[in-house]
């Protein structure tokens, strides 16, 4: 039977998931907006992920926005204490499918108040600064952020689409709990972030981490794939959880078919060979 066999993280210290969670930004429609085709198969696929041992999710309030949101939160039981939810703001979308920055402090107050009414949940697990906004200082983000943790509504900090440089402007400011960026084994610019948190004690989680389906390119990824019997997007989960102990890949589906391959590949263990081959 599948189930999630990735060893543990202790996100900010006290909130402890298996490393293979799972992203529901795919439980949307076209382009990440509006509702999905199938909004009754949307909804399988989360229960199905926890009944498969995953008990950390991620989403955003840009995704939809707010569709991916209000399904986790009308599907799930996410206050339970053995599932993590992890959310973000600092995104605006358009009828154009745009993603733009915005890290107002208001705005990221009013952001959250949101997603805790659609994720049905008090305190909100997670929340992470979506990204940067060049026209508002990073410290004035995180601060209202610090504020709201400060106020009981967030547990624990995030930021994404960050550099080290401001990852250690941010850690001046919060304790950082996590890091997204994007990340896997074709794409791996961010490997001195992933190095950083490596060094602070942070989780890391990779966005895109089958690449978005385009692996072509990776040195024996196909071989590898072959001599466990697996496919390469398994690998390349594998390979994250592999790489480093502080990695938290978030795949995310939205079939059933798909969901179950990649939590099983959290119990292909590559040798050190195969890892540094990939590498």
């Amino acid at each position: 039977m599948v189930t999630n066999e990735s060893d543990t993280f202790d996100i900010g210290g006290d909130r402890t998931v298996h490393r293979l969670g799972f992203g529901a930004m795919r439980l949307t429609g076209e382009d990440i907006i509006g509702e999905p085709d199938d909004v009754q198969n949307a909804r399988e696929v989360l229960e199905r992920a926890v009944d498969l041992g995953v008990d950390f999710i991620d989403t955003a309030d840009s995704y939809g926005p707010g569709v991916s949101e209000r399904l986790i939160g009308e599907t799930l039981d996410t206050e339970r204490e053995d599932l993590v939810v992890a959310t973000k703001g600092g995104l605006l979308r358009n009828t154009d499918a745009d993603w733009l920055a915005h890290g107002d402090p208001d705005y990221l107050r009013n952001a959250q108040l949101c997603s805790r009414d659609r994720l049905r949940m008090d305190p909100i697990d997670l929340y992470q600064l979506h990204r940067p906004d060049p026209d508002t200082p990073l410290a004035d983000s995180l601060n209202a952020l610090a504020e709201l943790k400060d106020e009981g509504l967030i547990r624990h900090i995030g930021v994404s689409n960050v550099t080290v440089e401001e990852l250690d402007r941010a850690r001046d400011v919060v304790d950082v709990a996590t890091v997204q960026n994007q990340y896997n084994v074709a794409h791996r610019d961010d490997e001195d972030v992933l190095e950083a948190c490596e060094e602070y004690g942070i989780g890391f989680i990779p966005w895109f981490p089958l690449g978005a389906g385009d692996l072509a390119g990776v040195d024996g990824i196909d071989e590898i794939a072959e001599r466990h019997d697996a496919t390469p997007y398994q690998i390349a989960l594998a390979w994250l959880l592999g790489h480093s102990d502080v990695t938290l890949p978030i795949p995310g589906t939205s079939d059933l078919a798909h969901l179950e391959q990649n939590v099983a590949a959290s119990a292909i263990d590559l040798t050190d060979e195969e890892l540094a081959r990939l590498s």
